[in-house]
């Protein structure tokens, strides 16, 4: 997965800890042998290097995150869309390096070609391309699937007071050793220092935060962000910087944060009342950081 992981719990009866850390190390050895593109050797790997359009027998839990990915890309209106890879390496944000030019309408036209969830098809285990080039990139949620399978770790051994974390995204249950909610730093979305925006305990839930204010670059004024809007097929340019989200699965938390801060402040405001979702979106404004709540945001979380 590229980053690091951690874990801390609290549990009233011994454990074998070494026991545990060999069973979180060979779960995440396992989800990375099945879903990482650092990999060339595994299964989503070796299913991104097919040319072929016939279909390929995947596992239950690649197909199970690729059926998630799917439907937050159909609630999102197809903004998350884990088939938009090449879009980001032609603007300069994957493996290969940022581009000597910005990208042509045409060249980016001709990469939408092949991009797109209407091209990917998955029956039972039976995952099949309809276009010869689709490349599927599960970085926007299998971290959080791979947060879910630590937790479900700590559920085996009886433990009910945890916070496991991947790269950022984390789920809490339980309470501290004294007795307290597990307290989560949000993250000010300032680009020169690291600050504090809100300190937040979430109950039994995962929590995840998408920004833009880490991962761009600027060119001629311009200001190219990471994050690929795949409607347009080009950098997002609205003011939204920041959003978490709060659910009980991280896997679905992970997918939409992503989604929300692709789709910008009013269409999320929209999306996170309609179907009652826990998000907090942040934007810049020319007086500051406005934030919106969502009324079950405000109904999860306890801010300190």
């Amino acid at each position: 997965m590229g980053t690091t992981y951690n874990v801390k719990f609290f549990s009233e009866t011994e454990q074998p800890i070494e026991q545990i850390q060999q069973r979180i190390e060979q779960r995440l050895f396992e989800i990375n042998k099945l879903m990482s593109t650092y990999d060339p050797e595994s299964e989503l790997s070796r299913f991104n290097q097919s040319r072929f359009t016939t279909p390929i027998e995947m596992s239950d839990e690649t197909v199970l995150v690729l059926n998630e990915a799917l439907r937050l890309g159909e609630l999102s209106g197809g903004v998350l869309d884990v088939t938009v890879g090449p879009l980001v390496n032609l603007w300069g944000f994957g493996p290969t390096q940022r581009p000597e030019k910005t990208p042509s309408e045409e060249e980016v036209q001709a990469i939408r070609a092949f991009v797109g969830l209407d091209k990917l098809r998955i029956t039972g285990n039976q995952v099949t391309k309809l276009h010869p080039m689709l490349y599927v990139d599960l970085s926007t949620i299998a971290k959080g699937y791979g947060v879910d399978e630590l937790a479900n770790i700590m559920a085996s051994y009886g433990i009910d007071n945890y916070l496991v974390e991947i790269g950022g995204e984390m789920r809490v249950k339980g309470l501290k050793p004294n007795g307290e909610a597990w307290r989560i730093a949000i993250e000010k979305p300032v680009v020169n220092e690291r600050a504090i925006q809100r300190v937040v305990s979430v109950g039994d839930n995962a929590l995840a935060t998408s920004g833009d204010y880490r991962n761009y670059y600027e060119e001629d004024g311009v200001r190219f962000s990471h994050l690929i809007d795949p409607t347009t097929g080009k950098p997002i340019q609205h003011n939204t910087v920041s959003v978490t989200v709060i659910h009980p699965s991280s896997m679905t938390a992970d997918g939409l944060a992503t989604a929300f801060n692709v789709m910008g402040w009013e269409k999320a405001v929209q999306l996170a009342d309609e179907h009652n979702l826990a998000v907090l979106i942040i934007r810049k404004t020319p007086e500051g950081f406005e934030e919106f709540e969502s009324s079950a945001f405000k109904a999860t979380v306890t801010t300190y």
